[in-house]
């Protein structure tokens, strides 16, 4: 592995030798073909991705929704209204604890899963990956998002530098 030391300070901070930012690039690029692949769905990327973890593990509550999906109630909140208002999943409070709301797929929602898979089929295609290499990159970013949340949490991570 190349450590920073060994990279000229003139190459430190261009733009195009910057990860976060291909990264972001990408996921920007990717975006806009999810766009064209979910429309069709009447599903927007994050509306698919609340999907994706459904038609995976079925019934949850919100709090174990926005776990998978490393979303604020916040954020989910408003998404899982608009899915309701659209007929794909069902918001139940719970009786035991009326804080807690648990999400269930309508049978539309279910339904929907076979018409989904065009989307990753889809993007794999549009990537210009082969399966293998996607495998690769799909691994290092799961590598990669580990490491960095390890180092975000790691005692004195918020300190200034210096």
């Amino acid at each position: 592995m190349t450590e920073p030391t060994d990279v000229p300070e003139t190459e430190l901070l261009r733009l195009d030798n910057q990860i976060c930012f291909s990264v972001q690039a990408a996921s920007r690029a990717f975006n806009g073909v999810y766009r064209t692949l979910l429309k069709d769905l009447g599903l927007t990327y994050p509306q698919y991705l609340v999907m994706l973890v459904l038609w995976e593990h079925g019934d949850l509550p919100v709090k174990q929704i926005g776990e998978y999906l490393r979303l604020d109630s916040g954020t989910l909140s408003p998404l899982l209204k608009r899915l309701e208002a659209t007929g794909y999943v069902r918001r139940t409070r719970s009786t035991e604890d009326e804080r807690s709301v648990t999400i269930r797929l309508t049978d539309t929602g279910a339904a929907m899963r076979g018409q989904a898979l065009c989307v990753p089929r889809g993007i794999l295609e549009a990537s210009d990956l082969s399966a293998e290499e996607a495998t690769t990159l799909h691994s290092l970013l799961l590598r990669v998002t580990g490491s960095l949340d390890a180092a975000a949490n790691a005692p004195g991570a918020g300190a200034a530098a210096g």
